[in-house]
């Protein structure tokens, strides 16, 4: 990316009037209109499209950091007078390809007048189109509650009070009778007051005919309460927050703090994917543009804002009703959301600014609701394990169990916790954005139209799939009508795990993730692809393939998840997990046999390994409704031993033995008994099957291991 262009252009927000009204210093700086949105700005020369279309709030997926690596940032620029937009546009009005950008188009292929706009700089006035395919897509975001009960202490009590009347006797203001009400109707001794509702209190307590209900707030451990709110007359109900920001969604539930009940939940995509998909693009983000932080923090906020607008309607509830919020997040998420700098977690030693439980009011970050409403954030277990994984703890409690309990976030960089109640131990591991669907050639994010269920024939090696929005198989009748809608436009994360493990369980690729080509005499499913070989999973248009670079990144991924699995694993002296779960959105659409056979994680009663859902945000509920699961998270974080992956020198050892599918070494006795797993074969990575076979490295093989250090 280049930086200087970057660097000279302030960030533009969404509504920001600058997008579109441009002031002397720069009206002869080149003018971009971006289609189909319609949104234009001015922008200096040499400004790359991506960090244009950013500013403006074009959403185009950008999955490597603008390293022209991904392909996902893929835009056409238009030729001709638009006289209606005043831009004569054309392709000399936009930086030759560079070196980068060639190489993609070799390795990959680019498709006529498509350009990747991370390296292509703006040189004169533009038009530029976003195709549809590279627009972030809207994801399928699980935003329910599950339905646990959850015993109700929270850190909001509503009190009911008559106050006597002033008397020329006794000459007490109306704050001291109310605080005398207070203590002994509700035996609240030690009180303060708000500050805010000082000069409110007369006339609340004359409007209520001197009868009144206060909010009040105590901390588990605090000594002191505190009257926050006051409503004349009885006030019989009162609403809190429990959000986790995740790096590519946010999920919001609105509930009532009297009775536990969920009266709306809601999700959205996390808009700062705009500025990076992946952590560490953002982090980069920050590096490089000085008011990166500042524009990711009211990103994130916006969207908050309007979460709580979506809860409110759908719960028919006022925001001023809203006493109390729980949020969670990963250190990064965490970080921006408090609107703190987050370069320090971009590099060892990931030091966070504030590790443990944060308390504020929800006004002292502009969240709008009570005027004096609370927020609480979890604490952070580590620099690379966040408020998140604390939250998960809390809701699938390891710490409570005696059996040995893995958990499991699956992500760009995955959050792993192992332990029962004598220990607990956690990492991170940083698996890339394979398992979202980056970094694979016909790779999406889980939306409609995405394949996210394969099966193949092990005799025909014919596949079969469901994509997200139908419920019927490629081979049934009406499969074609079900997607008429949205077409069958790439595959997601859960697709990615199951076609791999199925290529693998139907002997089309080796134990060492090697395609057999072979196989082509038998099927034209796998065909050649340049020195390697690989399988179409989907004729048509868009012809989705699996290659050797795909399988590769997958295999690279899930190494990493496993190899920091067996570092915890080895820390808790165990050789066996009795229980597993999978936490986070990605993890409630894994099915646990595919991503046992693919060795994502350890062996395991496939009874025992479940998805979750939402952890975080069921734990975000537990801290929200009871002060008590806040004492008990903080205690248990600072009892968390963090492991720091890369400072372990067997984890590179682990990682290459999981290579292999599912392993190399490790024995997976009860998968075996589940699962018919196939012979083991050697297969060259030419494609080559035999015992004898060459061992040479094929050219996207070595790129995509280069590629991840």
């Amino acid at each position: 990316m280049a930086a200087a262009g970057a660097a000279a252009v302030k960030p533009v927000w969404p509504g920001d009037k600058r997008a579109i009204v441009n002031s002397p210093a720069n009206i002869t700086d080149p003018l971009v209109l971006f289609m189909p949105s319609g949104k234009r700005g001015r922008f200096p020369v040499g400004t790359p499209v991506l960090d244009a279309a950013r500013q403006l709030g074009v959403y185009v997926e950008s999955v490597c950091g603008g390293r022209a690596t991904c392909g996902r940032c893929q835009v056409e620029v238009q030729e001709g007078n638009f006289a209606k937009h005043k831009i004569v546009s054309s392709n000399d009005h936009i930086s030759p390809k560079g070196a980068k950008e060639e190489r993609y188009e070799r390795v990959r292929g680019l498709p006529e007048r498509r350009r990747l706009s991370c390296s292509a700089q703006i040189l004169g006035d533009l038009v530029v189109d976003v195709p549809q395919d590279t627009v972030i897509n809207a994801q399928t975001i699980r935003k329910d509650a599950d339905t646990r009960v959850i015993a109700r202490d929270s850190a909001i009590h509503m009190c009911y009070v008559e106050i006597e009347e002033p008397d020329m006797h006794k000459p007490l203001g109306d704050l001291d009778r109310l605080k005398i009400a207070l203590m002994k109707d509700w035996g609240l001794k030690s009180l303060d007051f708000d500050v805010h509702l000082l000069p409110q209190v007369q006339g609340i307590l004359r409007k209520g005919n001197w009868t009144a209900t206060a909010a009040i707030h105590k901390d588990a451990e605090s000594e002191t309460a505190r009257v926050i709110s006051l409503w004349p007359g009885l006030k019989n109900e009162a609403y809190g927050l429990a959000c986790d920001i995740g790096s590519t969604t946010i999920a919001m539930h609105l509930v009532s703090l009297l009775s536990g009940r969920v009266a709306a939940s809601s999700g959205t995509s996390n808009p700062q994917i705009r500025f990076g998909e992946d952590l560490m693009s953002r982090v980069s983000y920050v590096m490089m543009n000085p008011d990166g932080r500042e524009g990711m923090t009211v990103a994130v906020r916006e969207a908050i804002s309007g979460l709580v607008d979506k809860v409110c309607a759908e719960g028919n509830v006022q925001r001023n009703d809203i006493l109390d919020s729980v949020f969670v997040g990963n250190p990064i998420m965490h970080h921006l959301f408090l609107g703190i700098d987050p370069t320090e977690l971009g590099g060892a030693p990931f030091a966070l600014a504030v590790s443990g439980a944060v308390h504020i009011k929800a006004s002292d970050i502009g969240l709008k609701l009570n005027q004096g409403a609370r927020l609480y954030m979890l604490p952070c277990i580590a620099g690379h394990v966040g408020a998140d994984a604390a939250a998960v703890t809390l809701s699938e409690g390891p710490h409570r169990q005696d059996e040995m309990m893995l958990i499991v976030d699956v992500g760009t960089n995955a959050e792993i916790v192992l332990g029962n109640r004598q220990r607990v131990v956690a990492a991170s591991s940083p698996t890339g954005p394979a398992f979202e669907g980056a970094e694979i050639s016909g790779g999406q994010r889980a939306a409609p139209g995405a394949i996210e269920r394969v099966r193949i024939d092990p005799d025909t090696l014919e596949p079969k799939y469901r994509v997200i929005g139908s419920e019927l198989w490629s081979d049934e009748p009406g499969f074609l009508d079900s997607v008429q809608a949205t077409g069958v436009t790439g595959i997601c994360g859960s697709g990615i795990i199951e076609v791999v493990a199925e290529m693998y369980l139907a002997g089309i690729i080796s134990e060492d993730g090697v395609v057999d080509g072979g196989l082509s005499a038998r099927s034209p499913r796998v065909t050649a692809n340049g020195r390697t070989f690989s399988y179409v999973l989907k004729e048509g248009e868009p012809r989705i393939t699996i290659t050797q670079t795909d399988v590769r990144a997958i295999q690279l991924a899930k190494a990493a998840l496993y190899a920091g699995t067996k570092l915890l694993m080895e820390k808790q002296h165990t050789d066996h997990v009795d229980r597993i779960h999978f936490a986070g959105a990605f993890g409630s659409f894994i099915d646990p046999k595919y991503a046992m056979v693919l060795g994502l994680i350890p062996d395991c009663d496939l009874d025992k390994v479940s998805a979750v859902g939402n952890a975080a945000g069921a734990g975000a509920r537990m801290a929200l409704l009871n002060r008590g699961y806040r004492r008990e998270i903080e205690e248990t974080v600072s009892r968390i031993e963090k492991i720091e992956t890369a400072l372990e020198p067997k984890f590179q050892e682990h990682f290459v033995y999981a290579m292999a599918l599912p392993n190399k070494v490790d024995p997976f006795p009860k998968l075996s008994a589940a699962v018919k797993l196939p012979p083991r074969k050697t297969v060259s990575e030419d494609g080559i099957a035999g015992d004898a076979a060459p061992r040479r490295r094929s050219r996207e093989g070595h790129a995509a291991r280069r590629g991840r250090g």
